[in-house]
C-alpha cells in the first residue's frame, strides 16, 4: 500500500533514513514531532511523505515537493527527495511502485517534470533509475551552510 505518511510511521520512517543514509548520525530519534511538523508544511505546500507499507510496516519512502518555476511558462516541477526502500524489499518492485505513485501525485498537482538528485556513490540507484526513465541531464550541486 502506497500513501501519505501517518504521524504514527514518522519513527520508521526516521529509522529507514537511518539505514539508507551516507551521512550518518545527522536525524535525531528523538525528534519526531519536528519531522511531523516538516510533513504537515510539505502538505501545506501541495506536497506529500509518501510510504509503502508491507504487513503494517513502512518499507519505503519518498519526499514529493512541488514548486512552480519561473521558466516553463510559470509551470510546476516536483522534486523527489528522501528516497528510501529498506534493504530487504530492494528489488520486488516497491520502490518502482512508489515512484510511479509520486509521478502520478505530482502529474495531478499539474506538474509538467519530476526531478531528483541521486549521490555519486549509489551506483545501483542510478541505475534504478534509468530503468525507471529518468536521465541524467544535469548535475546537482549542494553547499551546506551549517558550519
Amino acid at each position: 500500500m502506497i500513501r501519505g505518511i501517518e504521524r504514527h510511521e514518522v519513527a520508521a520512517a526516521v529509522a529507514l533514513i537511518d539505514e539508507g543514509t551516507l551521512t550518518p548520525g545527522v536525524e535525531d530519534p528523538t525528534r519526531l514531532d519536528d519531522y511531523w511538523h516538516a510533513v504537515l508544511e510539505v502538505r501545506e505546500r501541495g506536497g506529500e511523505l509518501l510510504v509503502a507499507t508491507r504487513d503494517g510496516e513502512v518499507v519505503a519512502m519518498c519526499q514529493v515537493l512541488v514548486f512552480r518555476h519561473f521558466q516553463h511558462t510559470a509551470g510546476r516541477c516536483a522534486e523527489l527527495e528522501s528516497v528510501y526502500v529498506r534493504a530487504d524489499s530492494r528489488g520486488d518492485g516497491v520502490g518502482a511502485a512508489l515512484l510511479g505513485h509520486a509521478e502520478e501525485f505530482a502529474r495531478a498537482r499539474g506538474c509538467y517534470r519530476v526531478q531528483l538528485t541521486s549521490r555519486h556513490e549509489r551506483v545501483d540507484a542510478h541505475r534504478f533509475y534509468t530503468r525507471l526513465g529518468y536521465l541524467a541531464t544535469s548535475q546537482g550541486f549542494k553547499k551546506s551552510l551549517i558550519d
